[in-house]
């Protein structure tokens, strides 16, 4: 019986991520924000469930790939697809108001469809950690429940507000493209992997925890946005530091 509790965990990994999917079509943003954070916590303790367990196993992993790639790559592509969406729909109806429209202008209804990119970048990257040997004590290129994140932070801090900016819609592309690249690069991230909880040679995982409270104090939803691009920050930095 115990060798099902692990892949049990990740099925409800699984359906967390369905049930975002579900909240960002409704455009319930917060909720499906909530509902990609129960994944990441059920993400974090399948596996090791699995180790305490001694019951670590292949279909495991990919099963483990397979709920990561609906939670952490569709659901939040699917928010950013209504957020762009909703852009676009604005987009165009200035640009409606203006002499120079064309039916060129509808093609900007279209833009919001390559959200979707990032949902395959994070397969991408999942499959790739699967046969890279390197990543055992840390990542290469972002992680995708921290890019989850991000975006399921960043929309909900967002919402509405950014309609108002007349050029959001290419902004938020050229933002998608550069998750898109995080994910597969071979830029090394830290993990919260401590083998002592000492000071000493963990200065970096302290110091990032340790800046991430008044964050969440202050900032509530929207911290997750802003702790997930201090963490990629930080990890180029003391990256820079190490050479």
């Amino acid at each position: 019986m115990k060798r099902h509790i692990p892949n049990a965990i990740t099925c409800c990994n699984l359906m967390s991520g369905c049930v975002a999917i579900f909240f960002a079509l409704c455009d319930q943003f917060t909720a499906a924000l909530a509902a990609i954070i129960a994944g990441a916590v059920f993400d974090f303790f399948d596996g090791m469930t699995a180790r305490l367990l001694g019951v670590s196993s292949p279909i495991g992993l990919e099963l483990d790939s397979l709920a990561d790639v609906v939670t952490f790559g569709v659901a939040p592509s699917m928010m950013l697809f209504n957020q762009m969406h909703e852009c676009s729909v604005v987009s165009l109806a200035r640009t409606l108001d203006t002499p120079d429209c064309s039916s060129w202008s509808l093609l900007v209804l279209y833009v919001p469809f390559l959200a979707f990119l990032m949902a395959a970048f994070s397969a991408l990257r999942l499959a790739k950690f699967n046969l890279d040997t390197r990543q055992k004590l840390g990542f290469i290129g972002l992680p995708t429940p921290a890019n989850a994140l991000f975006w399921g932070s960043f929309i909900v801090a967002w919402g509405k507000k950014v309609l108002v900016f007349p050029s959001i819609l290419p902004i938020l592309l050229v933002m998608m493209l550069l998750s898109c690249y995080l994910l597969v690069s071979e830029i090394p991230m830290f993990a919260l992997k401590f083998k002592t909880w000492g000071w000493k040679g963990n200065e970096v995982k302290w110091l990032f925890l340790l800046s991430c409270v008044p964050l969440v104090t202050f900032l509530g939803w929207g911290s997750l946005s802003v702790i997930v691009a201090w963490y990629v920050l930080l990890s180029i930095l003391t990256q820079k530091h190490a050479e």
